[in-house]
């Protein structure tokens, strides 16, 4: 990324802190509702680098980031195992598309939110609830993602293989995953977006660790400094989490390497 892009990048983050730093300096609204950006700092200074008494959050960051990203993570990973393949399998066989089109279609117009309640009767509080939820989340745009990319592969490609030699099986690697890798990372991207959001779903349940957790309980403790530092924390592990899984695709996949 060169300096021009930087800077684009950078702009409209440092003008919302613009604009954050002028309504907390001219008062029109209430410290309470949103303290200053400098109150915020000192709360997330305090939650990650803190110890114990100086605060009820001191220091509680890297217990709270290592239980959500295990959660996002098995959540995630099972998503793409069973999306990716069968999202292929569906854009190249009309069987498996037929069979699968019409229940995953009417699964991915329910909310989020209703699958909630069955998740904590099947699986009660705790990392399986969130991982549930999360799965099901990534799910759709990974699966769908993954579909479109196989559909997009014209069978001329297959005949030139064929010609060449390539066995059906391999055409799968050498052909169809290369050629369906744009769709295939877009869906994976989307995916990993949405399951940091569910991650949150899933930790106002009442999980004793988490950011989402904390979130929670600050709320319940009127700390609005701490709600909007676990927010901004959970912007940047978002963001850590899609530029480490660009990378691993990059590595992987030397189809991905041309696209990233």
């Amino acid at each position: 990324m060169g300096t021009k892009d930087t800077a684009l990048a950078l702009l409209l983050p440092l003008t919302g802190l613009a604009v954050w730093f002028a309504v907390s300096a001219t008062g029109t609204v209430p410290g309470y509702l949103l303290p200053s950006p400098a109150t915020v700092g000192e709360a997330g200074l305090r939650y990650m680098f803190g110890t114990a008494g100086q605060g009820p959050y001191a220091g509680r960051f890297p217990g709270d980031l290592a239980a959500s990203l295990a959660r996002v993570l098995l959540g995630f990973s099972l998503a793409a195992t069973l999306g990716i393949p069968l999202g292929i399998c569906s854009g190249r066989l009309a069987l498996v598309n037929r069979l699968a089109a019409s229940i995953i279609g009417g699964l991915r117009a329910v909310p989020g939110i209703c699958w909630l309640p069955l998740a904590l009767i099947w699986f009660g509080i705790g990392i399986k609830t969130t991982v549930f939820l999360v799965a099901m989340a990534a799910f759709f745009p990974i699966y769908q993602n993954a579909l479109t990319g196989a559909r997009l592969v014209a069978p001329i490609y297959y005949q030139a293989g064929a010609m060449l030699g390539v066995s059906r099986v391999r055409g799968v690697f050498a052909i169809l995953l290369p050629m369906a890798m744009p769709n295939i990372i877009t869906g994976l991207r989307l995916g990993m977006g949405i399951s940091w959001a569910y991650l949150v779903l899933g930790e106002l349940t009442g999980v004793p660790d988490g950011l989402g957790a904390t979130i929670m309980d600050a709320r319940m403790l009127g700390q609005t400094d701490i709600i909007l530092a676990g927010i901004i924390l959970i912007a940047v592990s978002g963001r850590g989490c899609d530029r480490l899984l660009v990378l691993m695709m990059r590595l992987c996949f030397k189809s991905a390497r041309r696209q990233l």
